[in-house]
């Protein structure tokens, strides 16, 4: 007899390449729905939060289905979550886009702002500093990530008080300017990069991230 498959909820809060990202989850071995249903989100063996396009936006629609309550209930019961790109960006304190400050989910301290770079946004592949002993990077530690965005978190805040684990936090650098790529924090991971659009390298990332599912 076969495992079951982990079972994935991709959050529809109207935003992100909502199917793209279905399609790699699944190939990447889950069973995964589309919904912005609570009762589902809550109940599956993982929740992904995407997100493309403003920051201010973003929140908004996450705030219309309850989103950030969502988020939060899942990761204070220690059940996984990963956020990708904008979904990433919202799971700090704060972003700023256009002399306008919107307030995040608040789960990291830290604010998400332009990036100091000659050249935005930073669109294409790049290469990424790992964490020392990262899970979600093993095996694909000097491989190149797809990266879209304009503005980053450039400064990681979270202050640790030793008894507890230190997030591994991975950086990247566009532009002479370093900015947070990925970060690994028990139940949520994230990353500014979209693995769904990055090749084997984001395939074999998000297998391993599916594969951590049912041991959670």
């Amino acid at each position: 007899m076969s495992l079951s498959k982990p079972n994935v909820v991709v959050l529809d809060y109207g935003s992100g390449n909502l199917r793209s990202a279905v399609r790699a989850f699944e190939r990447a071995g889950a069973t995964v729905e589309l919904t912005s249903d609570m009762d589902a989100a809550m109940a599956a063996d993982g929740l992904v939060v995407p997100g493309v396009g403003a920051y201010e936006a973003c929140m908004r629609g996450l705030r219309a289905i309850r989103g950030e309550r969502i988020i939060g209930r899942r990761l204070s019961g220690g059940r996984p979550v990963l956020g990708i790109c904008v979904g990433f960006q919202i799971m700090f304190e704060t972003g700023v886009e256009h002399g306008v400050t919107t307030e995040g989910c608040g789960e990291w301290p830290g604010v998400v702002e332009k990036l100091h770079a000659p050249v935005v946004p930073h669109m294409g592949w790049n290469t990424v500093d790992v964490a020392e002993g990262s899970t979600l990077f093993a095996g694909v530690e000097d491989e190149r990530f797809y990266f879209v965005h304009s503005y980053g978190v450039r400064e990681w805040l979270l202050q640790t008080d030793g008894r507890t684990e230190a997030p591994k936090v991975t950086w990247a650098e566009h532009g002479g300017d370093r900015f947070v790529a990925a970060v690994e924090n028990g139940p949520l991971v994230a990353t500014q990069f979209h693995p769904e659009k990055s090749g084997d390298a984001g395939a074999h990332l998000l297998r391993t991230w599916v594969s951590s599912l049912k041991s959670a």
